[in-house]
């Protein structure tokens, strides 16, 4: 199709949508309920929206002209809606759709003229009554009229009406000119979304992820925020269950209006939430996982990891029983979640057996149902092996993980346990404690961050700002990750400046290089690496349930 034919057809489209706009209103004029008007007015920002849009986008149409109609539909927004939170969600919606007009003119999908016609049309409508004149409440009596079809209007659309003039200006909340409008960026705030678990049976995982990136949120936001704007972090519970985890997200995308997503828990919620990230290009930063999931080759350009993966952690385990233990492949079991997260931290062990030059075809696995701690069926087969297993790589949750450990430990007292990072390394002691000091004793647990006891600088400044905003709150492995993964992301925001969008901070992100936050390694991304940190930390509970240093090499 020519320029010209696209232009014509942009045209009409406008007109429909001013023509539509009308019949709205007017069809709306007979309902009795603020409610009935708040649709008309949401419809109405599909429209008005992204004419405003594809006009920001063009230097050569007057700023003016842009604002006046942007303040007008604000005020309209206003005036129909019956509280703030209301009031706040429809101009999310308003300014996700100017976004839209933006982005369809930088893609050459709308030419400057045509925006300028079309914002000509939207001018030359918002002449007559008030919006209140229009929609105001009628008769208690009076039946909502309903809204017809309409037909392609015979008229130029400058004979048709938007009432929209003579409401009280009310500024926008995000200055028009300034910068496109972005999703979950406003001139105060950033806001972040964390989908976890933050009920059930791996309910602690969500909450301390969740405290570590508050905490480093606050600290941030008490010394001014990042280039003058606060960030925030909203939560939604998929209670570890992947049939949940597309609501949540959802719900902070759609609803919340969050910039992106960071912290969140788990890897089969992952296998939900990832595509959900990328289908809408929106950042998916530093999740409680170590799944492979997240780790493509090349990696996809909107999922950025903090942490060592699974086949890092068991990989460094096994080497470990092997080398330094001097066990044999053979009597090396292990104790994995039935799901993906179970799946990925096996397949880490089988690599580790064929780098050893062992075949991986007889490790043998025992399982559990994720969210439940039914471990009968692991113990059975741990039993049928005739005492022929001496250590158990564990991936599983810190519930079902203290509970294998407490079926077992009787009769294998000298099984050594191994857990990777994700069990929750005090949920996990906390629970193996209140069985007693036999069981917490000698238990493994590779970590992706410093010892939460030591004095590193991270460290002590993770726990100043714990002591400071959560007081009370102990020290943890979980909200430690959390603090760091999001002092990552803030070195990467304070970089991009004031004009953020998701790629431009992608882009900071890839240019990471050697970032020195006191964890005794440097952290990094690139093009081709978006994973910062290969370290893993190996820890072993004593008899006080106190982790302490193991060295793993």
């Amino acid at each position: 199709m020519s320029n010209h034919g696209v232009g014509m057809n942009l045209r009409t489209r406008a007109r429909w949508a001013i023509a539509l706009s009308c019949a709205l209103l007017a069809g709306a004029a007979g309902a009795a309920t603020p409610g009935d008007n708040v649709g008309v007015v949401r419809d109405l920002a599909s429209r008005v929206g992204p004419i405003v849009g594809s006009a920001l986008a063009c230097p050569e149409i007057n700023h003016p002209r842009i604002q006046a109609i942007a303040d007008k539909f604000r005020a309209v927004i206003r005036e129909v809606s019956t509280n703030e939170a209301e009031r706040d969600d429809i101009s999310r919606l308003f300014d996700r759709y100017v976004n839209d007009g933006r982005s369809s003119v930088n893609a050459g999908r709308v030419d400057c003229k045509s925006a300028d016609r079309q914002l000509t049309d939207l001018e030359t409508s918002i002449s007559g009554p008030s919006l209140a004149s229009v929609i105001g409440p009628s008769s208690a009596n009076a039946a909502p009229a309903p809204v017809a079809s309409v037909a392609p209007p015979p008229a130029p659309a400058a004979q048709t009406t938007v009432a929209l003039a003579t409401a009280p200006t009310v500024a926008p909340s995000v200055p028009l000119g300034t910068q496109p409008a972005v999703r979950g960026v406003t001139d105060k705030e950033i806001r972040f979304g964390i989908v976890a678990p933050f009920s059930g049976a791996s309910r602690e995982l969500g909450r301390q992820m969740k405290l570590g990136i508050d905490t480093a949120f606050n600290r941030v936001n008490d010394a001014g925020g990042v280039n003058g704007r606060m960030l925030r972090l909203l939560a939604a519970d998929d209670g570890y269950e992947p049939s949940r985890t597309l609501d949540a997200m959802k719900t902070l995308y759609d609803k919340d209006q969050v910039f992106g997503f960071v912290g969140n828990v788990g890897t089969p919620t992952a296998a939900v939430a990832v595509p959900f990230a990328l289908e809408r290009r929106a950042l998916f930063f530093g999740a409680f996982t170590g799944a492979n999931i997240l780790r493509n080759d090349p990696p996809d350009r909107y999922v950025f990891n903090y942490r060592a993966s699974y086949a890092e952690e068991t990989d460094a385990v096994v080497h470990y029983l092997v080398r330094i233990r001097k066990l044999q492949p053979r009597q090396i079991a292990v104790f994995a979640q039935a799901d993906a997260y179970g799946d990925a931290g096996f397949a880490g062990v089988a690599k580790a057996f064929r780098t050893l030059g062992v075949n991986d075809v007889s490790i043998l696995r025992l399982g559990y149902k994720r969210n439940t701690v039914d471990v009968d069926d692991a113990v059975s087969t741990l039993k049928a092996q005739k005492g022929q297993i001496r250590a158990i790589v564990m991936v599983a949750a810190y519930r079902a993980a203290a509970k294998f450990i407490e079926r077992t430990r009787d009769s294998y007292p000298g099984m050594i346990y191994s857990n990777v990072s994700f069990v929750g390394s005090t949920a996990l002691a906390d629970e193996l404690m209140l069985l007693g000091p036999r069981y917490a004793n000698g238990v493994i647990v590779t970590q992706v961050v410093p010892a939460v006891g030591g004095y590193s600088s991270a460290v002590l400044e993770y726990k100043n700002a714990l002591a400071k905003y959560f007081p009370g709150e102990a020290p943890d492995y979980v909200s430690l990750e959390g603090y760091i993964a999001a002092n990552v992301l803030i070195q990467a925001i304070q970089k991009t400046g004031p004009q953020i969008d998701t790629e431009r901070l992608i882009d900071n992100l890839e240019a990471m290089r050697n970032l020195d936050l006191g964890l005794g390694t440097p952290l990094k991304f690139g093009r081709a690496e978006h994973q910062a940190s290969h370290k893993i930390w190996g820890t072993a509970l004593d008899e006080n349930g106190k982790y302490t240093p193991l060295e793993l090499d």
